[in-house]
């Protein structure tokens, strides 16, 4: 017999914070963020505090009549991977346990949220980069982006690697550098420390890019910016041999250098389809059009 949930929560998570928006399928009944939930990289235990403890109170709050019983999760986040999937999908049903459950990967949610169901090819481009070839129904292959050491181009890491290397090499001029040191409270003995010796300097790196942002009206760092996205076409999306099919992005970086973005898809002759700096309002949309869980069979 086919059967319709009364509700929809969809979810777009990284390692930072943690968006949710609540539907029937037709319109918003509430938005909600936490903490990030990267499987990946937190226990058990700190994933189910944050849903009983940041999640549920805050559904119950704002929509205390409606049975979470007949709810059904989407789930999109970083860190999933085919191994930890099941395991995500079965602490949401701890918390919520009538309830039934999709669990995906980030790349996955752009897809959907920038493709819907046509055929396309999604990227994403904040601190790191991915992308993948779209049928519009799954993700048929994937150019591994293998970080920001070793690839990673276009990503919001790389560009702050290729703006450290050109100012000290003497690529931009020492105006900016000034600037930058003065602004950031940084040289280059302390950027060496903040990479080499501390954790997270791709989250370091990728924080530099307001300050690039704001120097766009340079010449030599807006050519920098365009080469960074150049390079990523070329080793991303070439590989995938579908220049007929737009590429369409979600990131901070793609949405804020839009206009070198576009430019670098010109010079690389690829067209650009939809920009968003979050997924999750392009997530909110495909699944007000798509078929319940129940439907689709998905357990």
């Amino acid at each position: 017999m086919r059967t319709f949930a009364l509700m929809k929560l969809i979810a777009d998570s990284g390692s930072t914070k943690t968006e949710w928006v609540l539907t029937d399928g037709k319109s918003v009944a509430g938005r909600y963020l936490t903490a990030g939930i990267n499987p990946f990289h937190l226990s058990e235990e700190a994933i189910l505090g944050i849903l009983r403890q940041e999640l549920l109170p805050a559904l119950t709050d704002s929509v205390p009549h409606s049975p979470l019983s007949t709810l059904e999760i989407y789930f999109y986040g970083s860190g999933v991977r085919p191994e930890v999937a099941g395991d995500m999908s079965r602490l949401l049903r701890l918390v919520f346990p009538e309830a039934g459950v999709e669990v995906c990967s980030d790349l996955m949610g752009a897809a959907r949220a920038v493709c819907g169901r046509s055929e396309g090819i999604a990227a994403i481009l904040g601190t790191g980069a991915n992308s993948g070839l779209y049928d519009g129904r799954e993700i048929v292959a994937n150019t591994p982006p293998l970080g920001y050491i070793l690839g990673d181009e276009g990503s919001g890491a790389v560009l702050g690697r290729n703006f450290i290397n050109a100012l000290y090499k003497g690529f931009i001029n020492q105006k900016i550098r000034t600037d930058f040191e003065h602004d950031m409270q940084l040289n280059m003995a302390a950027i060496i420390g903040r990479v080499y010796r501390q954790p997270q300097a791709n989250k370091f790196l990728a924080s530099l890019a307001p300050f690039i942002a704001s120097h766009l009206d340079d010449d030599d760092i807006e050519t920098l910016v365009v080469d960074n996205f150049r390079s990523f076409y070329r080793h991303n999306i070439v590989p995938y041999h579908r220049s007929d099919l737009p590429v369409s992005f979600v990131g901070s970086i793609a949405y804020h250098f839009e206009a070198q973005l576009r430019l670098a898809a010109s010079l690389e002759q690829f067209t650009i389809g939809r920009i968003m700096k979050s997924p999750i309002d392009g997530l909110t949309a495909y699944h007000h059009d798509s078929l319940s869980i129940v439907e689709q069979g998905v357990e």
